[in-house]
């Protein structure tokens, strides 16, 4: 990819905001020597040492002293020259370097401006500036080491391997349609079939792998539903561990969304309460209903909460949830029904518990780990998002058409293994827009 570099400097803070001992500012464009003359007095910073510096106001005066590392390009994460100001972790004393470095020619940067460049200068493919945001927003160990992967090529590696093996049975193909009057049955022969086949397993494992790293990223949507005094909000205490809902004996006592995010094992649950579905005129109760049938239509998972002593009345609920999203049955309350505590995959889904003695709550954390298809023990699971797994899935689709016509037109096998290398392409950023970059880097912090 071409070198590609902005006009523009921009600056923006690399740590949160707040107060802290150290405070890190960081600054990104051409030729910042001048610029850094300006702010420190010193001429010819030496690249990559850390000098001790007052950092300068308009006057002469010291607005603060720390440290400036000079990064000249392209030896820089932006492929520019960058600055990199470590000053007090004062909120004012940051607004006043940010400021000063604005009168100095630099802007406030956008949203991933600074992955943005480093991908445009080719200093990162797009998957590896995706792994950046990951690596930052990690909730677990093992959703940090996925992103690490990724971060360091190994997501990208594996992506340019399938290119490649499919650029050589490409190759079969197009000579196959180039010599189709010499009587040359290349495809006959059945290496292409063979190579196919074993392309499709690489995909598969790759694809198994990136599944493993979202999970690990995002975690399960998960909402509770169910009548009125069910133990929905019991249920969620108990996962959560605290009393994050409020419980009583009166029916619909909880009218809100409450949302706990729960770490089991390093996969991530995203877990909703909802309020007691039934027939009622309270226009707060029918509020709350309304927005615990919105969450239920974003759910990766419904936990469908029934009185294990009377379960009739909750599943007759079951026609009111939304279409193609899985629902697991939770026989709550056996504490009082006497039943064992149990859980059932086939032919549908349930588990027998109770939300007040804790027995059966670790099966139910076992049904969904393995619902999802995580594994805890997924030591090379990558780092992705839902539009890297859309690509492999489409990369897929076109390559079984594609091996279908493998009796049949030629042309149109090579259209859809051409279609699969581009669906591949678009994971590293090598095909790819405008807007979707715009929608990918708008989602980093600032200074990111």
């Amino acid at each position: 990819m071409p070198s590609v570099s902005s006009d523009h400097i921009i600056a923006a803070p690399a740590t949160p905001p707040g107060r802290g001992a150290v405070a890190v500012v960081r600054v990104s464009g051409p030729d910042l020597k001048s610029l850094a003359l300006e702010l420190t007095g010193k001429p010819n910073l030496k690249p990559r040492h850390a000098h001790y510096v007052a950092f300068l106001a308009e006057d002469g005066s010291a607005i603060d002293r720390g440290l400036a590392l000079y990064f000249p390009a392209p030896r820089s994460y932006t492929g520019e020259d960058m600055l990199e100001l470590h000053c007090h972790g004062s909120p004012v004393v940051v607004e006043m370097l940010l400021k000063r470095l604005f009168q100095l020619g630099a802007r406030p940067a956008q949203p991933g401006e600074f992955s943005r460049r480093a991908f445009l200068n080719g200093k990162l493919d797009l998957a590896q500036a995706e792994a950046v945001a990951a690596l930052i927003e990690s909730a677990s160990e093992a959703a940090a080491r996925a992103a690490l992967r990724s971060l360091e090529g190994v997501f990208s590696k594996q992506v340019h391997r399938l290119m490649e093996a499919l650029t050589q049975i490409r190759v079969y193909v197009e000579a196959s349609i180039d010599f189709s009057d010499q009587d040359l049955d290349l495809l006959g022969q059945g290496e292409v079939a063979e190579r196919l086949r074993n392309w499709l397993e690489d995909l598969k494992d790759l694809t198994s792998r990136a599944r493993q790293g979202r999970l690990l990223r995002e975690g399960m949507r998960v909402v509770i539903a169910g009548p009125p005094n069910v133990g929905k909000s019991s249920l969620l205490n108990r996962l959560a561990e605290r009393e994050a809902a409020i419980v009583t004996e009166i029916p619909g006592t909880t009218r809100d969304l409450v949302a706990e995010y729960l770490n089991l094992d390093g996969f991530v649950l995203y877990l909703i309460d909802t309020a007691g579905l039934r027939n009622s005129e309270d226009p707060i109760e029918r509020e709350g209903m309304r927005r615990a049938r919105q969450a239920m239509e974003s759910a990766d998972r419904i936990l469908l909460v029934l009185d294990s002593r009377d379960p009739s009345e909750g599943e007759s609920l079951l026609a009111e949830l939304p279409t193609g999203i899985p629902v697991t049955r939770i026989y709550n309350k056996i504490d009082l029904s006497g039943l064992p505590p149990a859980v059932t995959e086939t032919p549908s889904a349930a588990v027998y518990l109770s939300a007040q003695t804790g027995a059966g709550v670790e099966l139910l954390k076992q049904h969904l780990k393995r619902s999802a298809g995580f594994e805890a023990e997924a030591e090379d699971a990558l780092a992705a998002r839902r539009r890297h797994l859309y690509a492999l899935e489409r990369a897929e689709d076109f390559c079984l058409k594609g091996y279908e016509e493998l009796q049949g037109r030629a042309e149109l096998l090579a259209e859809n293994l051409r279609l699969a290398q581009q669906a591949l392409a678009e994971i590293t950023g090598e095909v790819t827009c405008e807007d979707l970059l715009g929608r990918i880097f708008s989602e980093f912090c600032i200074g990111k």
